[in-house]
């Protein structure tokens, strides 16, 4: 049997074991492009519907529960039930919602985010990570007078701000100048040629999206100083990588940027995004001392503080994210990425994994990699028979091999996923 006949019978096996899943799949094609709103979330032969969802667990319509090990793309980092973020939200509901005013909770909240992030001083609230990388964006050009921003191959910042081999067809009309990530000649290259005319590096401090791809050593430093040494202001979108410390991935790595993009679970997975950075720079959006006597900046958006995320953004940042929890969450993410790439390497299997403490991504090469161009000849189908592997074993990660743990995952958890890997891999090693 092939690995393509394999690939084909495990999509069969998938299919039969969910038939309220295909039906609403049907249903759902015929009203939306695809049979979803969220590209991510397809996959062949259609993606099961959940129908409830508590704690680590998902249940789909089919009477299936899975322990979710890709906690929504990492904005279920506090998992699905936490009572004090439930509560919260409630609470702010029943007070009314829809406000079209200011309020309490919006303050307590960039209190915190400013408490946790040193090189925020001030911070806007948005509806999501997207919406925060384009007002970080608007700031830098705004700043700068200048209008080319270096973005990374493969880079993602949002739905309009997607980056593959070149620039994706939906995303927004700046003057892009495309690198690769970890390439610091290019980096040092590109400012000695275009440094007057470059207002922002955006870069993820981790690459998320293009497979949990780690800064080189000295990348992000070199980044720095070539943004400082121009006048470019450098913005990092923590949106996915604020998890890995309690001031973000910043502060893992002592490179701080000019202006910080934020959103996922920082408001418990509730709707959110922010930005934010020194005050001098955020100051443009003040209406009483804009700088150099410009107009102000405007900043539009209906939901921007709506109470429910702004109540449960504070519940989860003051009795949620302990720096306890946060930290047990990431070392249980680092010895599960070990203990997967070395089941791998014992099982010779063409197949290895990268990341930094809960969020990792499974490759179908041996690797090394080290940006998006090694993946370049990765073979996806051993990562799709390990995907329906895993649900069958009780596990879902992301079929592209994406996995973002949430507090709610335990060590025994952890080792569940590594035996049913390692049995998975030592069947594909036989066959």
């Amino acid at each position: 049997m092939t690995l393509d006949d394999r690939v084909a019978a495990a999509r069969a096996a998938y299919a039969r074991a969910r038939p309220q899943s295909a039906r609403l799949g049907d249903r759902a094609r015929v009203v939306m492009p695809g049979g979803n709103t969220r590209s991510v979330l397809h996959f062949d032969p259609f993606p099961f519907r959940v129908e409830r969802a508590e704690s680590k667990y998902l249940w789909d319509v089919d009477g299936h529960r899975l322990v979710d090990l890709l906690g929504n793309y990492t904005a279920g980092l506090l998992g699905h039930s936490p009572e004090p973020v439930l509560a919260a939200a409630r609470d702010a509901l029943d007070g009314g919602w829809s406000l079209g005013a200011v309020h309490a909770n919006e303050v307590r909240l960039a209190e915190l985010i400013v408490g946790r992030f040193a090189s925020i001083e001030q911070v806007r609230f948005t509806n999501s990570g997207t919406e925060a990388n384009l007002m970080a964006l608007a700031l830098a050009t705004h700043h700068t007078d200048r209008r080319t921003i270096v973005v990374f191959r493969h880079g993602y910042h949002g739905g309009v701000l997607t980056f593959g081999d070149e620039v994706g067809a939906v995303t927004v009309p700046h003057d892009w100048l495309l690198l690769d990530f970890n390439d610091v000649d290019a980096l040092v290259e590109a400012f000695a040629a275009h440094g007057g005319e470059i207002a922002a590096v955006l870069v993820e401090p981790m690459q998320g999206s293009a497979g949990c791809l780690p800064p080189a050593p000295g990348f992000l430093e070199a980044i720095r100083e070539q943004t400082r040494d121009h006048g470019a202001l450098l913005v990092f979108d923590e949106v996915m990588t604020s998890r890995f410390a309690v001031g973000g991935a910043q502060q893992r790595f002592g490179v701080s940027p000019d202006i910080t993009t934020l959103g996922k679970y920082l408001a418990g997975g509730l709707t959110f995004g922010a930005f934010g950075g020194r005050h001098e720079l955020m100051r443009a959006f003040d209406p009483a001392s804009p700088p150099g006597g410009r107009r102000p900046l405007g900043h539009a958006g209906t939901f921007n503080n709506n109470v429910a995320s702004m109540a449960a953004g504070v519940a989860a940042l003051t009795e949620v994210l302990t720096p306890e929890q946060l930290d047990a969450t990431n070392a249980r993410g680092d010895r599960l990425r070990v203990a997967l790439d070395a089941v791998f390497r014992t099982r010779r299997l063409p197949l290895c994994v990268t990341g930094i403490g809960s969020l990792m991504n499974v490759h179908g090469t041996a690797g090394p990699v080290r940006s998006a161009a090694d993946l370049a000849t990765a073979d996806s189908r051993l990562k799709e028979l390990l995907f329906f592997a895993l649900l069958d074993a009780g596990y879902y990660l992301a079929p592209r091999g994406f996995i973002a743990l949430s507090l709610e995952i335990t060590d025994d958890d952890v080792d569940g996923v590594i035996a049913a890997v390692d049995a998975w891999a030592a069947h594909e090693s036989t066959t």
